[in-house]
C-alpha cells in the first residue's frame, strides 16, 4: 500500500500490561496501515491483541496497560504524544469506534437517542438539542432503524440486538469520522442480522468515503467485506496480504488453521477441525515463534528464532520459516 494514501500507520506499536508477574506485551511489534477508502480486516483468536490494538489507537488504555512504544500516526498526528484533551477532540470525532458489545456499551437507564444526542453535541457544543435531535433521527433513518421517531425515545433494553448495534453505528457515524473502529460488530448476532450489519457498513462506508477497521475472529466475515487482511496471533502479524491474494494460497500454518476450521456446507466430518492446544501464556512465549508450540511443521529454527515479516507475494506477507508449505 502506498503511504501517500493511508490515513492511519502504526509502526512497531508495543503495548503491555505491567503486572506484579512482569510484563505482558500483548501487543508485540504490530505495523499495519489503514488506506483511506478502504476496510481493512484484523483476524484472529481470542486474546491475541486485536482489541488492545484498536484501545491503543482510541487511548483508552488503562493501567496496569501503557503503549510502551512505537507509533500511531493519523493523518501526520502522532497519536501516542497527544494529550487527553487534544486525543478526545481526533477520538469520537475523526475516529470513531463501535465497541464489542453493545448491551454493555450502551447506558441502560438513558433513552438510546439522547445518548447519542450527547455524543454529538460533545463535538458540536454550539449545536441546539432540537437539531441534534433532528441529527441523529436522520442518522437512525440512514442505518435503517425503523419508526427511528419512536425508537429515539427507547432504552437499550427494549431493542433487539441487531438493533442495538445499528444504534451503536449510529452513535459511531454522527460525527462523520474519517475512520470508524468496529470491535468484533457482529458477535452474539445470527446469521440473518450479521450479514445486514456488514452490508449497511459496507453501504456507509462506500457513501461516505471513510475507512474502517474491522476486528474480527471471523475468517467469513473478512472476506466478505475486507479489501485488506492482517491475521494476528499473541500479539504479533503473522500474515497480511490484500484478501483474494491472502485466502489463495494461504502461507502461514496459523492462517491455514483458521481457514480449515470454518464449517463448509455440503461436507459432514465426524469432527471439525481445530488449531491443536491454547494460545501460550504471554508471560512465558516461546524462544522463537510464537506459533510454534501447535505447529505441527515447527522445527528446530522455530523454536531458536523468531522469523521475520517476509514476501510471498505482490502485497502478501507471512512470519514463517515454511511458508507456502502445505499451503490451503
Amino acid at each position: 500500500m502506498e503511504n501517500q494514501n493511508n490515513i492511519l500507520e502504526i509502526r512497531n506499536l508495543r503495548s503491555c500490561f505491567f503486572t506484579e508477574k512482569g510484563v505482558v506485551p500483548a501487543v508485540d511489534g504490530v505495523s499495519l496501515d489503514i488506506p483511506r477508502g478502504k476496510i481493512v480486516g484484523l483476524v484472529g483468536e481470542s486474546g491475541c491483541g486485536k482489541s488492545m490494538t484498536a484501545r491503543s489507537i482510541m487511548g483508552l488504555l488503562r493501567y496496569p496497560g501503557r503503549v510502551a512504544g512505537g507509533s500511531i500516526l493519523f493523518e501526520d498526528q502522532e497519536l501516542t504524544t497527544c494529550g487527553e484533551k487534544q486525543l478526545r477532540a481526533i477520538c469520537g470525532k475523526d475516529i470513531s469506534m463501535i465497541f464489542q458489545e453493545p448491551m454493555t456499551s450502551l447506558n441502560p437507564v438513558l433513552k438510546v437517542g439522547r445518548q447519542v444526542r450527547e455524543t454529538l453535541l460533545a463535538h458540536n457544543p454550539s449545536m441546539s438539542r432540537e437539531e441534534a435531535k433532528r441529527r441523529v433521527i436522520e442518522m437512525f433513518t440512514q442505518v435503517a432503524i425503523p419508526e427511528p421517531e419512536r425508537r429515539y425515545n427507547c432504552y437499550p433494553h427494549e431493542l433487539s440486538g441487531g438493533m442495538r448495534q445499528r444504534v451503536m453505528i449510529a452513535m459511531a457515524m454522527i460525527g462523520s469520522p474519517k475512520l470508524l473502529i468496529a470491535d468484533e460488530p457482529t458477535t452474539a448476532l445470527d446469521v440473518t442480522i450479521e450479514a445486514q450489519i456488514l452490508r449497511l457498513m459496507k453501504q456507509l462506508q462506500e457513501q461516505t468515503g471513510m475507512s474502517i477497521l474491522i476486528i474480527t475472529h471471523n475468517m467469513g466475515v473478512v472476506a466478505e467485506i475486507c479489501d485488506y487482511v492482517y491475521v494476528m496471533y499473541a500479539g504479533q502479524i503473522m500474515e497480511q496480504g490484500e484478501t483474494f491474494q491472502l485466502f489463495d494460497p494461504t502461507a502461514h500454518p496459523y492462517t491455514q488453521g483458521l481457514l480449515a476450521s470454518i464449517p463448509r456446507l455440503g461436507k459432514n466430518p465426524e469432527r471439525l477441525h481445530a488449531i491443536g492446544g491454547v494460545v501460550p501464556n504471554l508471560l512465558h512465549l516461546p524462544k522463537g515463534c510464537s506459533f510454534c508450540t501447535r505447529c505441527e511443521r515447527a522445527t528446530d529454527a522455530c523454536w531458536e528464532q523468531r522469523a521475520e515479516l517476509q514476501p510471498v507475494g505482490a502485497e502478501h506477507y507471512a512470519r514463517c520459516f515454511h511458508c507456502g508449505e502445505g499451503t490451503a
